[in-house]
């Protein structure tokens, strides 16, 4: 099922319930700390060469390709399923905190889609539209904080636009020398940006990406009152999941013992984080 978490509530839910959903989760925003707790690195300027809102557009049409096709072959599942109404929760737990990371994330038009598929795989894309496979939820028998994990990871790539920056880097390696006049306007890359879609979904992103989407995506998660050490738990059984040749979502993002380790080396990190907002 489709569900835009900006304007409609779940389906089982009253308007108000949606609100006061939100209302909470604002006010266990504002009681923690406002700065980051787990260190990123730096975005390469080479990003601006690909303008935000026209990654976001492109991001938005594959989204809703991919959505569409699911409902061709009766592969979206529907609203009241309890699956989708688990994502959504998730969802509305982590989405208050995504500005922190990205400010455009404010006026984004957030949408979760479950599709019905033996796939290993979820993903996020440019401007907040974040798809889960059944698969994953079932193959893994992922936790509720097990999930919380994926998506914030997800979520991440999205926030720190390593998407943009791949295609960016992409585009100023294929173009070389015709990085001119041409595209100082940022006319150039910016059709190629929209004509990018399809490729949001295959792209892989670098050894840093990843590192930086599990560290923000452990923070997302522990602020939005989801165990820390389920970051771990997850890894461990993406790993075991590898054994037999591999799903499709470790084709984009790669498993082992260093990033486990990693996690860990952070988890004392965002232990407090998570301690504040279950009080909360």
């Amino acid at each position: 099922m489709l569900c835009d978490l900006k304007t409609r509530p779940p389906a089982n839910a009253s308007p108000w319930q949606a609100r006061r959903a939100f209302v909470l989760a604002a006010a266990s925003a504002a009681a923690l700390p406002a700065t980051a707790q787990v260190a990123v690195g730096k975005s390469s300027s080479l990003r601006k060469l690909v303008p935000a809102e026209q990654i976001e557009q492109a991001g938005a049409q594959q989204f809703t390709a991919t959505v569409q096709q699911a409902r061709q072959q009766q592969a979206l599942v529907a609203s009241g399923d309890p699956r989708v109404q688990r994502l959504h929760g998730i969802a509305r737990r982590l989405i208050p905190f995504a500005t922190a990371w990205n400010p455009r994330a404010a006026n984004w038009r957030w949408e979760v889609a479950l599709i019905d598929s033996p796939q290993i795989n979820a993903f996020c894309l440019p401007g907040g539209k974040i798809a889960f496979y059944t698969g994953i939820l079932q193959q893994l028998k992922l936790t509720d904080d097990e999930a919380a994990m994926i998506m914030g990871h997800e979520m991440a790539h999205a926030l720190r636009e390593h998407a943009r920056e791949r295609l960016a880097k992409s585009s100023a390696t294929s173009l070389g020398l015709r990085l001119g006049a041409e595209l100082l306007g940022l006319g150039g890359l910016g059709a190629m940006a929209a004509d990018l879609g399809s490729q949001l979904l295959t792209l892989k992103f670098s050894r840093e990406d990843e590192s930086e989407a599990d560290l923000v995506g452990l923070e997302l998660a522990a602020r939005g009152a989801y165990l820390p050490r389920a970051s771990v738990s997850l890894w461990q059984k993406m790993a075991q999941a590898t054994q037999g040749g591999g799903p499709a979502f470790l084709s984009t993002h790669p498993s082992g013992p260093n990033r486990i380790r990693e996690l860990e080396a952070n988890l004392p990190k965002v232990q407090g984080l998570y301690e504040t907002a279950r009080r909360g």
